[in-house]
């Protein structure tokens, strides 16, 4: 059995880890970590994990993490993760980072849109977490820096095209939505249930740190830079998020030859579903699951392709992802404890 630690495990993105890998048939829950909650058991914490989830909740203590555990699970803020990774790697654990610390390669960029970075070192060998894309680096890594939810859903809308070059890479327009769980846990104004019902409103316009994490990876597919145009909404739900991407199309292709594009390059990735001409993806249709459910539509008025791409941000867009990272660095199935439906409504 593969033994696990969770670092944060009273989140939002721990929690959602504690549910998956409790019921994973390869991997015992060995340490979860929580400053507020130390000394409780986790399913007094939480009531959902009662007589599934046993443990209690520990200090953050390296020594009692490196002692029990063969990898890591790191769900804690940015910069936060970068003090604990060496410590990890230093021991021969193999580490999966849910924060932002360690997805771009670039010190300069990083420190641009965070602050500065105190294990830049390690940057250049950290494999960036979507399997779809980057399994065989994954699969050889001691490190992964799991993606970004916002990138998770464009990276995999785009792939495809930029691959073979079928779009203008400078017209490339991104508008997405998300629940109010991608804020975290901790208490803030601006997630509050009064400052979010009955409201939908756009945050970071033009300034989101997803931004570079995304442009990375598209420019790694396309093999030119790329700069997006990138707009959040938040919108008032718990989990799930809707991307929609637009572009211009170099030639006259139909909405079934795009789709047919996307069946082939994703034939081999178990969690990307692509919807069928005339369908497109609801945050309904992922809510809970691992799955990407990817919709195309041409508009051959003004000669644009419309990707729609939807996963429950929780889990494909961070501790789902996580997992099947996990699977893949110990050489288990991609799917293994993944294949639950979506729930529904």
């Amino acid at each position: 059995m593969i033994r696990a630690a969770i670092i944060g495990a009273t989140g939002y993105t721990g929690l959602e880890l504690v549910r998956i890998l409790s019921a994973h048939p390869g991997v015992t829950i060995t340490v979860a970590t929580s400053r507020q909650y130390e000394g409780r058991p986790l399913h007094k914490v939480f009531p959902s994990l009662s007589g599934s989830v046993d443990i209690v909740c520990q200090s953050p203590s390296p020594e009692r993490v490196i002692g029990a555990a063969d990898v890591v699970f790191l769900a804690v803020p940015h910069q936060t993760a970068m003090t604990q990774v060496p410590v990890f790697l230093q021991a021969d654990k193999k580490v999966i980072d849910l924060s932002a610390d360690f997805r771009l390669k670039d010190v300069r960029v990083y420190e641009k849109w965070y602050q500065p970075h105190s294990a830049s070192e390690y940057l250049a060998e950290a494999a960036y977490g979507l399997p779809e894309i980057h399994a065989a680096a994954i699969r050889k890594a001691r490190l992964v820096a799991n993606p970004g939810c916002y990138p998770t859903t464009v990276i995999l809308g785009l792939a495809p095209l930029l691959k073979k070059g079928l779009i203008d890479n400078k017209s490339i327009v991104v508008d997405s939505k998300t629940g109010v769980s991608g804020a975290g846990r901790s208490a803030v104004l601006s997630s509050l249930f009064c400052e979010v019902h009955e409201d939908v409103k756009a945050y970071k316009v033009a300034a989101h740190r997803h931004t570079p994490e995304m442009e990375q990876e598209l420019s790694l597919l396309s093999g030119e830079e790329i700069a997006i145009t990138f707009t959040p909404h938040l919108v008032p739900m718990g989990r799930g998020m809707l991307s929609t991407i637009y572009a211009d199309l170099k030639g006259q292709q139909t909405t079934g030859d795009l789709i047919s594009e996307y069946e082939e390059f994703y034939n081999q990735a178990p969690f990307v579903k692509i919807c069928a001409e005339g369908a497109y993806p609801q945050t309904a249709h992922v809510k809970g699951s691992n799955y990407c459910f990817i919709g195309l539509k041409v508009d051959e008025r003004t000669g644009r392709v419309i990707i729609l791409s939807a996963i429950d941000n929780l889990v494909k867009g961070a501790s789902g992802q996580a997992v099947q990272n996990m699977n893949l660095m110990f050489g288990l199935e991609e799917t293994t404890g993944l294949k639950g439906i979506p729930l529904f409504p």
